[in-house]
């Protein structure tokens, strides 16, 4: 039997799970067509929307945060419709790969890693290019730590051009805000092992009546992503295909502590844990890839990698000495940052921790504060 060490897991997902939702999820298996799971199924489903601040429909799904990115493409656009995606890192990129593979036409409107999307240069793109049908962002770009002024994008996308506004949410849901319905995003994905709190395996996606509108004519090929699929078994308090009903009594006991604890409440616990993490890091003598602190993600610090200091040597010696899971840099940056996770359960205490195992480590790989 395989036996891990109990760490101090800092990755920027899978995040650490609390014992009492570890727990939930021992419960025994229930008949996801029966009526257990249509009142598990209805009561999830009803939550997730409070976490959305959304009236739209919403669905789970069984996949990655990448299987909504996925389903949010294929039942909104067709082989050959205009999509402008505005990147910025590892994920961005990621999400305009998935509209290539399916035929999309993309305008690639690529910035700085490290940088923010400007709202500026999408609406010169968009008045340039009235056949532009959708545009695809990414709200908290793990990759590089940065939050993306997805309210500023959000209007001019919807409040000046109405095009869809295709949102990956995969690391900022459930830890920073995001009106859906209030900044009228269309399309919204995120996933499970951020910043809900259970294991990989779930997706959750909610469309708007435009994403409804646009999904009538998509005509992009799609079978265990049909969104239509999933509302048609929703309406019987089911799903199309099997579902995580494990990760699922987890999510119901993770929801009920998110809500309980009060959304705004969340929002501020992460941007507190982000301060701490932020100021650590410079007191450290370490530089943060963000270009901008207003900017700088409540979810993930990027830390620039000193001159002359191995990366990886560094990121493995904190883990195999100090018990302490850091996360390298990604595409472009591999090797010249590494990556600190804060979301879901984490707590002062455990990034106190992460900032002592650094400390130790850095002399050991040749670094002095300057």
């Amino acid at each position: 039997m395989l036996n891990f060490p109990e760490q101090n897991l800092r990755t920027p997902g899978p995040t650490p799970i609390p014992d009492d939702i570890v727990e939930a999820m021992s419960r025994p298996m229930i008949n996801h067509r029966g009526p257990e799971f249509l009142e598990l199924l209805t009561r999830v489903t009803g939550q997730l929307k409070q976490v959305f601040m959304t009236a739209n429909d919403l669905y789970i799904l069984t996949a990655s945060g990448t299987g909504s990115l996925e389903a949010s493409i294929v039942n909104t656009l067709s082989p050959g419709d205009k999509v402008l995606s505005a990147t910025a890192g590892a994920f961005g990129d990621r999400f305009t790969d998935i509209a290539k593979a399916y035929g999309a036409e993309v305008e690639h409107l690529q910035f700085e890693w490290g940088s923010i999307v400007d709202p500026e240069a999408i609406r010169k793109s968009l008045s340039q290019d009235p056949q532009i049908k959708a545009v695809l962002v990414t709200h908290n770009e793990t990759s590089t730590g940065i939050t993306h002024p997805l309210a500023d994008v959000a209007s001019v996308v919807k409040g000046e051009f109405d095009k869809l506004l295709l949102v990956d949410a995969v690391s900022s849901l459930a830890c920073v805000p995001l009106p859906v319905d209030g900044w009228n995003c269309d399309l919204v994905g995120t996933a499970s092992q951020k910043g809900f709190m259970i294991p990989p395996g779930l997706a959750f996606i909610s469309i708007s009546e435009a994403g409804h509108e646009a999904q009538a004519s998509a005509t992009m090929p799609r079978f265990y992503f049909d969104l239509a699929e999933a509302q048609s078994y929703l309406e019987r308090g089911q799903t199309p295909w099997t579902p995580a009903i494990s990760a699922l009594y987890g999510l119901s006991l993770a929801l009920d502590k998110l809500l309980a604890e009060g959304l705004e409440n969340v929002y501020e616990r992460h941007t507190n844990i982000a301060q701490i993490t932020r100021d650590g890091v410079k007191n450290l003598g370490l530089e943060l890839l963000a270009q901008d602190d207003a900017y700088a993600s409540d979810t993930v610090t990027a830390i620039k990698i000193p001159e002359n200091i191995d990366g990886a040597k560094l990121v493995n010696m904190v883990r195999t000495e100090e018990n302490v899971v850091l996360a390298g840099g990604q595409g472009k940056l591999s090797g010249k940052i590494f990556r600190i996770g804060h979301m879901g359960a984490v707590t002062p205490a455990d990034i106190e921790e992460v900032m002592e195992a650094i400390k130790i480590v850095l002399p050991k790989v040749g670094f002095s504060a300057p």
